[in-house]
Formats: structure tokens, sequence, C-alpha cells
């Protein structure tokens, strides 16, 4: 019969990596938890001497984490979202809501009526909104760094919950004036004979649009390719050239212009995702029934 191995985890070791690696520093993370910075420093030294490990690459009085303390680190995220969505359940009748919600979304045109009523009822919550593409938005919520995504994809993944949100047909946008009547639609074959302005390859819509174009066996060659919506957008209102947007996004810019496209299944759906093993916590909860 095998001894079993003395247990190697102690919480205090786990909390201390836990806020050096989230907050990059040994003296941020002895501030958070109303410590000394040695303190902090011998109880990340003990975990890695324990362990026969190295979680942090010293280097110049800056630290990176190694590959072995980035997967640590999504398990002690989990571990103390645990602990939070412990303590709610405990304190579920509690009238006031706290905490921080942190929600990423490749368009804030979806979010803006929800978001008015959560912070309405719910005032004592931080909340942050980030942007990025759809890849960008499903990378940060795996990684657990946001609760709440909004992505244009129909199929975000089975760890995810979806709610939809609708969707809009996929528009070009140009510069006033336009030498094309806004009436017409243009084919993807009009569409090489413009300056095309593309997002970049992890947006959905830039994914659709080239997957309509190579339906119909065309090529579609971006002059310039932009980081972003609103970067996009910026660039086509000062002339260059035509860009591609989900028309719900499109806003109310005087310097823009609306073209239609006359190509097949050219949607954007908009949809609400959030981590299935996430669902319990209570901030996503009271965010949805907003």
């Amino acid at each position: 019969m095998t001894r079993k191995r003395e247990a190697a985890v102690n919480y205090s070791q786990i909390r201390a990596f836990h806020y050096v690696a989230m907050l990059r520093g040994f003296s941020r993370a002895a501030e958070a938890l109303s410590l000394t910075q040695p303190a902090i420093s011998e109880q990340v030294r003990k975990l890695e001497s324990d362990n026969d490990i190295l979680l942090f690459n010293r280097e110049r009085k800056q630290i990176t984490l190694t590959p072995l303390a980035e997967d640590l680190l999504l398990k002690t995220k989990q571990l103390f979202e645990l602990e939070d969505t412990i303590d709610d359940i405990l304190s579920e009748r509690r009238s006031v809501l706290t905490g921080h919600l942190r929600i990423m979304v490749d368009s804030a045109f979806h979010l803006s009526d929800r978001l008015l009523r959560f912070r309405q009822k719910y005032p004592e919550v931080k909340v942050t909104v980030r942007t990025g593409n759809s890849e960008d938005v499903l990378a940060n919520l795996r990684s657990y760094d946001v609760e709440i995504g909004i992505v244009g994809s129909e199929n975000p993944g089975s760890e995810f919950e979806k709610v939809s949100l609708g969707e809009a047909d996929i528009v070009a946008v140009a510069a006033k004036p336009f030498d094309v009547e806004t009436e017409k639609r243009l084919t993807m074959q009009d569409l090489k004979g413009f300056p095309l302005v593309f997002r970049e390859p992890g947006s959905k819509t830039r994914q659709k649009l080239e997957r309509a174009a190579m339906a119909e066996k065309v090529t579609l060659k971006p002059e310039m390719v932009v980081e972003g919506r609103e970067a996009m957008l910026e660039v086509v209102a000062s002339g260059t050239g035509l860009g591609f947007v989900s028309e719900a996004e499109i806003g109310n810019d005087p310097r823009l212009t609306r073209i239609g496209l006359a190509a097949r299944d050219l949607k954007m759906a908009e949809s609400l995702v959030y981590l299935k093993q996430r669902s319990d916590l209570r901030v996503i909860r009271s965010f949805l029934r907003s």
C-alpha cells in the first residue's frame, strides 16, 4: 500500500501567487493584501520550493509568468471566483449587489440598453467595457478575464451559453459624397473596382464578406487593413475607400453613407455569451435579468 503524498497546496501561498500574477508585481500584491512585500515574496518562494517549480521569471525588477504559472493562474481565478459564488449563495438575500462586471464586445450597439438598466438597478457594481473582435472576446471569456461577451459568432463553442440579440445586414460604408447612388446594391464583382478597407483577420464581418465573395468566385484584395471597427470607420470617413460593417453598428456619423450589398448570407448575428461553468456567478445572473 503506497503512502499518500502529503498535500502541497497552501492557501496563503496560492493567494499570494494569485495576486502577484494578477497585478504583475510583488509590491502591488502586498498592498492589495495589506501585507509586507517580504511576506508576499516568502509565500511565493515557499510555493515554488515546496513543489520544485518556477512560477515567475525575475529580470531587472520585472516579472513575467512562466507557462506553468499561466496555467495555474487560470485555476486560481476559478478558485477565488468559486469563493465569491459561495459567498453570494450564503448572502443571496442581500439587497445590494457589489463587485466587478467586466464586459468585452465586438460592438457596443447591442449593449447600451441592457447596461443602462443594470447600472440603474445595481449602482454599486463596478462595470468596465472593452472592445475587440469576436476571437478576442471568446479568448478573454475562456481565460476568465471578462464575465460577459458580445460577439458576431453564430457558434461560439459548446462551453458557452448564448443569448441571441438579433441580426442585421452587412453593408458597405463610404465617405460622403460617394459616386454610386445609395439606392444601388453593389455586387461582389462591383467591389473589385473600389479601394477596400478591411478589418483585421479575426473580424467576423470580414470573414463573412470574404466567404460571400469566394462563393461567387471573386477575390477581394484590401487596399488597407485596420485594427478595430472604430479605427476602420475613421479611415473610411477620411475618403480612403469602402469599409464594411453590420448595419446596426453604423451609428449616426454624418460623414458616412451606407451602400447595400447584393450577396447571399451577408448578415451579422449578434449574441451575448458567457461560460457555462460561470453561470452561477451572481453578477452574470443579475446582468442577464436586466
